[in-house]
């Protein structure tokens, strides 16, 4: 079977082969076909089905160049991770992921989703009051969440940012450093600085944060508090007890929305303390206004070595974890 990918021009079949063909490489490898430079565009070669799903890949590396202006290493492996999941390629539509505008950096920096999981999750921030985003490391909760604040906040739906995080230690004791409360405090809102500072710029959010505008603070502020008209970022909520996880979602106010991003395979609680957001879907997977997205290693958009990290971590605890009574009995027969 035959194959032809029309391309624009030899700038974009340039950027869809890679340097030295290095992604027609990677794609003839994973689907036992051939891909070469044709007169029209490129041409694919090979069995029926390998054919198509080596199609699928192209076509949404082509959608991505014409979007974006260029084509990464981490939309290439996004796309073979979700080819080789059981969605398969029929989920590789050049419309799979949505190309809608969040909004854009301070260094002039397009924000967009990257992966499906992501544009599931920017659409569950858009239509709910209540997002809850689980997934590992990478997969980009704390941003997208900040970056649909930053949006929101610009654009006068709501009046101001607030973003908190519970300050547990994951192994040294916050006591033990010099310096005031707010000294000590500040390295576990470093990650919540960071990206409004990419977002908004340094000056812009300095501004912002002075006049009150912003409040980057832990959850151990929020007791008693109303946030009205705010758009309210939990973030590592995998580290917070029940008892502050419902003390916090008690907090939200008339004209706000909220997002509690966490992921539960890094928790740093004592062991006699639960997180409470292993039974947060339970309680609340009914409620109106409520919305929950799980997003995956396949979502992970840093180094393509933390995807490759968290499956070997995955299937460790797979191999780890306790018999069930009918897996003991099996192999005890």
């Amino acid at each position: 079977m035959q194959k032809i990918l029309e391309v624009a021009n030899n700038e974009e079949r340039l950027a869809l082969l890679g340097v030295l063909n290095h992604n027609a490489a990677i794609i003839d490898r994973c689907f036992a076909v051939s891909t070469s430079q044709d007169g029209e565009g490129l041409l694919i070669e090979g069995e029926d089905l390998p054919v198509q799903q080596a199609e699928a890949i192209w076509k949404n590396l082509q959608a991505a160049y014409r979007r974006e202006g260029e084509v990464s290493e981490q939309q290439l492996n996004y796309l073979l991770a979700v080819a080789s999941s059981e969605a398969g390629t029929e989920a590789l539509l050049p419309d799979g992921i949505s190309p809608e505008l969040i909004c854009v950096s301070a260094k002039g920096r397009p924000v967009r989703a990257k992966t499906r999981g992501q544009s599931r999750y920017i659409k569950a921030m858009r239509e709910h009051e209540l997002t809850f985003a689980i997934g590992p490391a990478g997969t980009g909760k704390t941003f997208l969440a900040v970056a649909m604040a930053v949006t929101a906040f610009k654009a006068h739906q709501i009046s101001r940012i607030i973003l908190t995080r519970p300050a547990v230690e994951a192994g040294e004791k916050l006591g033990f450093l010099p310096g005031d409360l707010q000294t000590k405090v500040d390295p576990y809102m470093r990650p919540l600085y960071d990206a409004l500072y990419e977002l908004m710029g340094q000056d812009q959010f300095a501004r912002h944060l002075e006049r009150g505008a912003i409040e980057i603070s832990p959850l151990a502020y929020m007791r008693g508090r109303t946030l009205d008209d705010a758009f309210i970022i939990l973030d590592e909520a995998q580290n917070t007890s029940a008892e502050q996880m419902k003390m916090f979602l008690t907090r939200i106010g008339f004209r706000s929305r909220a997002v509690v991003t966490g992921d539960i395979t890094q928790i740093d609680l004592p062991p006699e303390r639960r997180s409470g957001l292993k039974d947060i879907e339970r309680i609340l997977g009914s409620v109106e206004g409520v919305s929950f997205v799980r997003l995956k290693k396949e979502d992970v958009v840093r180094n393509a070595l933390v995807q490759r990290i968290i499956a070997a971590y995955e299937k460790s605890e797979k191999y780890r974890r306790p018999l069930t009574a009918a897996e003991v009995r099996r192999r005890q027969a």
